[in-house]
């Protein structure tokens, strides 16, 4: 990427990020991202976001919370909503066309009903890959790889690979620790 994209991305995404209630230092944004912040949106330093062919949704309610960490990837066609509180630790990595959301959004049978919203945790070194489903009340654990088009419906386990639907455990994954203690 040459220096000039660099410049680009950064004023993009100092531009389209404007409506977050903080926003860390040098973030970039390739393409297009929609922000609808009503609550608070707190975006870590040197976030990534790249909604080139599909733009990426950040929503937050009224009262609501959204804290991205530092680092983080967001790719194309990912939508992330808040009507309670969603966290996303450092260092995550988020694959085309992922789903995040504290809420179903509707009470099936009442339309006029207001649904009930539980936190979404997502910790750091996490890597959710392309068409992943997080639903409310989740918490994934620290270097935990959820397996493309997963639907996470209770909580991960740290360094564990899921898949399916609903996602279940494949396998566990050696820390970074575990693997340095090994070999040394």
């Amino acid at each position: 990427m040459s220096k000039l994209d660099k410049i680009r991305h950064y004023l993009s995404g100092r531009i389209q990020l404007r409506g977050c209630t903080s926003l860390g230092v040098y973030p970039q944004v390739e393409g297009r991202v929609f922000v609808r912040n009503a609550g608070t949106m707190r975006l870590g330093d040197r976030i990534r976001i790249r909604g080139n062919h599909v733009p990426v949704e950040l929503a937050v309610y009224q009262g609501a919370e959204l804290v991205i960490g530092d680092t983080t990837f967001i790719n194309s066609g990912v939508s992330i909503c808040a009507q309670q509180s969603v966290h996303i630790g450092k260092n995550c990595r988020i694959g085309n066309y992922t789903l995040i959301m504290d809420s179903d959004f509707h009470v099936v049978g009442n339309l006029d009903a207001w649904p009930t919203a539980a936190p979404v945790r997502i910790e750091d070194n996490v890597w959710l890959a392309a068409r992943v489903t997080v639903l409310k009340g989740v918490t994934i654990g620290e270097g935990a790889v959820v397996a493309a088009g997963a639907v996470v419906t209770k909580d991960v386990a740290p360094h564990t690979l899921v898949g399916g639907v609903p996602a279940r455990l494949i396998r566990k994954i050696n820390s970074p620790f575990e693997e340095a203690a090994a070999s040394g």
